[in-house]
């Protein structure tokens, strides 16, 4: 039995403290024992009760609803970060994307294969998984909550479900934590996953791009310059920055659909590890309302991100002699000049670039394992806007 004592946090504010008991506790029993011969015993807890006053318990069930929503896309976003590459393929996860159509009536999925995407002209995305024997995939899922003319809200995820670096091969200590490279596209399927269950009035669409970056015969090699489906071209200098070059063409992808907002989450760079250790993720946008909108969010939830500037005197560092652009802007401001080089495909919508490498996993010991994290910072984006549309039940705040 847990009674609050109001004091949990400076937020007054009964909604939350007993949401984000609801995912600490959730998310604390989760164990990983997929891939072990011998089953984690379960923590059996028979019932877990919490105490609120009689004038606060619909409030407290809203909560409690909303906060098993968010555990379980958090939990899914874990397990899928934590499998490992011979596992979670880009197949893998255009199964798990089918899987969830299956079990929600307001999910539907589209999954682009290589010939697609190659008619289409999305030859940056394709040049990533061409040295792997797994193709590569653009996965769709549209979630309809809202009414059909609203504009839709779009989440891009990066799906590198292994990345070796390619030719430009990564050192080998500590490169099995690259299967983690994919915890962008997991926290985008956690969180549309937890949108339908909350059944959020609000159309989202999640495109996750969905590669694996191996060093085979017929890889990208660097200096190799490729065609974007915006139409802009790219030098390759370097095959490890892979993560922007799968990303550009799912962002002109997403202009189809007219958004409202795009939101795209990535592992991108250690740069920003050093910038902002495991604590924040990096933020960049070209739109101030909808960076503030996510700052304010990710506050919420307990799931902090912190802004970096995209100022147009970074995007020289991008210059190219054969090219449009390159795809690495050298040592300095490497998490901002990736995000320069995305921005250059997201004119056409107010968009947000979430960098997640520092924060989607950790690395140490027991502890080792995906975090899930940007799910709860997302949702929480989401139930803003719900309420902002104004929906009585979901009047928290």
């Amino acid at each position: 039995m847990l009674a609050l004592d109001g004091l949990a946090s400076e937020h007054q504010d009964v909604y939350r403290q007993t949401r984000l008991l609801v995912e600490w506790i959730s998310t604390d029993f989760y164990q990983y024992d997929t891939t072990k011969s011998k089953k984690a015993e379960p923590t059996r807890i028979e019932q877990l009760s919490i105490y609120l006053e009689d004038s606060l318990t619909e409030l407290g069930e809203s909560a409690l609803l909303d906060g098993v929503a968010i555990s379980n896309g958090i939990n899914a976003a874990r397990e899928l970060g934590n499998l490992p590459g011979n596992i979670c393929t880009p197949t893998y996860l255009a199964n798990k994307a089918k899987a969830l159509e299956s079990e929600f009536d307001t999910l539907k999925v589209k999954i682009l294969e290589e010939d697609d995407m190659d008619k289409l002209g999305m030859h940056s995305l394709l040049s990533v998984g061409r040295g792997s024997a797994e193709p590569s995939k653009l996965i769709v899922i549209k979630y309809l909550g809202g009414d059909k003319n609203d504009a839709p809200h779009v989440l891009v995820g990066k799906g590198i479900t292994f990345d070796t670096g390619g030719i430009s091969l990564k050192p080998g200590a500590g490169m099995d934590e690259m299967k983690f490279d994919m915890c962008g596209a997991a926290s985008v399927l956690g969180t549309i996953e937890a949108a339908a269950e909350m059944q959020l009035p609000l159309n989202i669409i999640a495109i996750v791009a969905a590669a694996e970056n191996m060093p085979g015969s017929k890889a990208t090699k660097p200096g190799d310059v490729v065609t974007t489906l915006s139409g802009q071209t790219v030098e390759i200098l370097n095959t490890d920055a892979e993560g922007r070059l799968v990303l550009c063409d799912a962002l002109t992808y997403a202009e189809r659909f007219k958004p409202a907002s795009v939101i795209d989450v990535a592992t991108l760079t250690g740069a920003c590890i050093i910038a902002l250790g495991h604590h924040a993720s990096g933020l960049l946008s070209n739109n101030d309302s909808l960076a503030e909108n996510l700052l304010k969010a990710g506050d919420y939830a307990s799931d902090r991100a912190w802004p970096l500037p995209l100022w147009d005197e970074y995007q020289e560092l991008l210059d190219s002699n054969f090219a449009d652009m390159a795809n690495i802007g050298g040592r300095s401001a490497g998490t901002i000049t990736a995000a320069c080089f995305l921005s250059r495909f997201t004119k056409a919508y107010p968009w947000a670039h979430l960098d997640i490498a520092g924060v989607a996993w950790n690395s140490n010991g027991k502890e080792k394992g995906a975090t899930g994290r940007c799910v709860p910072l997302l949702c929480q984006y989401l139930i803003d806007l719900a309420e902002s549309i104004d929906m009585p039940e979901h009047d928290h705040h």
